[in-house]
């Protein structure tokens, strides 16, 4: 009950960058007191800091847990899912990524014969695994909690002997001039080396992540075969995806 609480009021902040104390008491229904004491707790973990009367999320590299990451925008996440689940067909061999939004595909794919999912992600095979008419590789390595996934020279290894026939991968950032990035080293080797050894890489970001730019680039735009997100991308991005005759499917 008091981590759900906590992972909620997290992903509120986030959510809305800044808000008083008085505003979580009313959304959350708890006293000043729990709230207080639920931010002493949360800003520990580093993503929030209290402010006077209130709290604010911290703009940082550092990456958010996973049980918020996938609160956030979820809407948006299950429309990006249903749209790329299209470019699933029978008998694929597919990688999901550990992001947050890829994970929603595996709900969309009931219908579907003879898939086999490849994953670092925890969560995924966890997700998968619900699926009878899907069949999951699971890759080894070191288990990251941070993001819930498998990490390391291993995990790699395992990739590389491996043919994809699609890439259905999220990022931390998305623009033209850097393409697909992300935050952390491990993660950003493994999303590159799935990309070098899949016939066709399938970007899910919600519009949310457009414009945005992280520490590590692991995959250009211009090997991108399909792009799904929520609405109609911007026009600079538009652009470059016809150009580089990129498929765009949107809400």
């Amino acid at each position: 009950m008091k981590i759900s609480r906590l992972n909620s009021i997290e992903q509120y902040v986030l959510t809305n960058e800044t808000v008083t104390i008085d505003e979580l008491c009313e959304v959350f229904g708890v006293s000043k007191n729990t709230i207080r004491r639920d931010l002493n707790e949360l800003e520990a973990r580093g993503h929030i800091a209290k402010v006077y009367g209130g709290v604010t999320a911290v703009k940082t590299g550092d990456i958010i847990p996973v049980p918020v990451r996938t609160g956030i925008n979820a809407s948006n996440k299950l429309l990006i899912g249903q749209l790329a689940a299209q470019e699933v067909e029978d008998g694929d061999t597919i990688f999901v990524d550990s992001g947050s939004t890829a994970v929603c595909l595996l709900r969309n794919l009931s219908a579907r014969k003879r898939v086999t999912v490849v994953t670092h992600s925890l969560t995924v095979m966890v997700e998968a695994a619900k699926y009878e008419n899907l069949n999951v590789i699971s890759l080894g390595g070191i288990f990251n909690r941070s993001t819930s996934s498998y990490v390391g020279v291993s995990t790699l290894q395992a990739i590389s002997e491996l043919k994809l026939t699609k890439a259905f991968m999220g990022a931390t950032g998305v623009t033209v001039e850097a393409g697909m990035t992300n935050t952390t080293f491990l993660e950003a080797e493994i999303k590159r080396g799935v990309a070098a050894h899949s016939k066709k890489i399938i970007l899910m970001a919600d519009s949310t992540k457009l414009g945005s730019d992280a520490v590590i680039t692991f995959c250009y735009l211009r090997d991108v075969s399909t792009f799904v997100t929520d609405a109609p991308p911007p026009q600079k991005f538009a652009d470059y995806f016809r150009a580089h005759q990129i498929k765009v499917l949107h809400g």
